[in-house]
């Protein structure tokens, strides 16, 4: 009796939500965990700052993430030579939410999740659209307008494209447009882009930049009438 009694293990509690037992610290925090404010697109209108990442994990959660770039960083201290990791992560929605962050640490896993944590506290929203002229379709396939983004050396200038044109940039402008929802935009790119970092910045730069200016197809939703 003694050696089944060993052997028991303690019953798994299965369907957890880890938000169930998040206790938040700050306004924003205490107005969503309540319930009254059940959208991010409530956050951004009413210039809230995001302090706590459960805010978002709340708010959207069927978030995904893409990791864009892994460096290892080496430094030279009085104990020896130390490395860590240096993790860019792009996260959003594919409906117009979208956050970059980088994380630090001496192993691969937390800075992971760092990195997660700080995009998400640097979430932003921004327009998709349809702007091309070829095209001339009313789905949210590519961006309104085009647009430019800057990060260190890099810069980047994104263009609307017809519907089939595809991703016509690298392979991290890939990553971060099909995070995005995007399917269909043209890039110019200059600069140092093999810095992964930057050259991912660049491109979130580049589509926070669709909230600049109002295209004319929400004239008529936000009230602006056409001379």
């Amino acid at each position: 009796m003694s050696k089944r009694r060993r052997n028991r293990r303690p019953p798994r509690r299965q369907d957890v939500n880890p938000l169930d037992d998040w206790v938040p610290k700050t306004a924003l925090g205490k107005l969503v965990k309540e319930g009254h404010i059940n959208s991010i697109e409530e956050v951004f209108q009413n210039n809230y700052i995001i302090r706590e990442s459960e805010i978002v994990d709340m708010l959207i959660p069927d978030l995904r993430q893409e990791v864009v770039d892994v460096t290892m960083v080496q430094r030279q201290s009085d104990s020896g030579q130390q490395k860590s990791f240096r993790i860019t992560v792009v996260v959003g929605n594919g409906e117009g939410v979208i956050g970059i962050g980088i994380g630090k640490a001496s192993e691969f896993v937390p800075s992971v999740r760092a990195a997660e944590a700080r995009a998400k506290l640097n979430a932003t929203i921004f327009r998709r659209g349809c702007g091309s002229w070829e095209c001339r379709c009313h789905d949210p396939h590519s961006i309104p307008f085009q647009t430019k983004g800057e990060s260190g050396s890099v810069s980047v200038t994104l263009r609307p494209a017809p519907k089939g044109t595809g991703l016509v940039t690298a392979d991290v402008g890939k990553m971060v447009l099909r995070i995005a929802g995007l399917k269909d935009v043209w890039s110019i790119t200059k600069g140092r882009t093999r810095t992964a970092s930057n050259f991912a910045k660049a491109f979130v730069d580049a589509l926070t930049e669709t909230y600049r200016m109002l295209p004319p197809q929400e004239w008529a939703a936000s009230g602006v009438a056409e001379e």
